[in-house]
């Protein structure tokens, strides 16, 4: 038998009721994505080994969340967050008269931006992996665009912040704790 239990915190306040939305597998890969990109990104031309072993732990992980995005738990299936553009861009008229409604998953902008950055990171480790071959050693197209998606990465992920601390202040709910515990609160 299963019960609800609504704490009381000091003051007499109930704390509001979570909901286990994030599964440990997208929480891991999520800060393991971002460690691992970071590394990857500092270590560049100046330490080889470690930004070649980064990116393919990249390509590994990325690997992973395409079959979880399709044989994972609810919030991690991509058919519960992907939105036609029509849908994004109304939930950006919402936000910006700030009557965005509110999504336990991801909500329209947020399932965008998995997908740019799933985008991103793909190509650039394509695209790393392709200097390491023989075909494309050595040829500064292939550099260039790798540097490129690389940045536009950074890009997006900037974007990304911006849009979780912009989404905690409109709904008054902590995103980033969210990502580490799993938990949202209900309602």
């Amino acid at each position: 038998m299963a019960f609800t239990h609504d704490a009381i915190e000091a003051g007499g306040v109930a704390s509001p009721a979570t909901v286990k939305v994030w599964d440990p597998f997208v929480r891991v890969f999520h800060w393991t994505l971002l460690t691992l990109f970071v590394i990857a990104f500092v270590t560049g031309d100046e330490i080889e080994s470690v930004h070649v072993a980064a990116g393919y732990g990249i390509a590994i992980l990325l690997a992973l969340r395409l079959v979880w995005g399709v044989i994972g738990p609810r919030y991690a299936r991509f058919s519960s967050f992907l939105r036609s553009p029509r849908q994004v861009l109304a939930y950006f008229r919402d936000v910006a008269k700030f009557k965005a409604p509110r999504y336990l998953g991801h909500n329209p902008a947020g399932g965008a931006m998995i997908v740019a950055l799933l985008a991103a990171l793909i190509g650039t480790a394509v695209t790393g992996y392709m200097m390491t071959t023989e075909a494309y050693w050595g040829a500064k197209w292939v550099e260039k665009l790798h540097e490129a998606l690389a940045h536009g990465t950074l890009v997006l992920a900037g974007l990304h912040v911006v849009g979780v601390v912009a989404s905690s202040l409109l709904h008054r709910e902590n995103l980033v704790k969210a990502m580490w515990t799993g938990r949202k609160r209900s309602s």
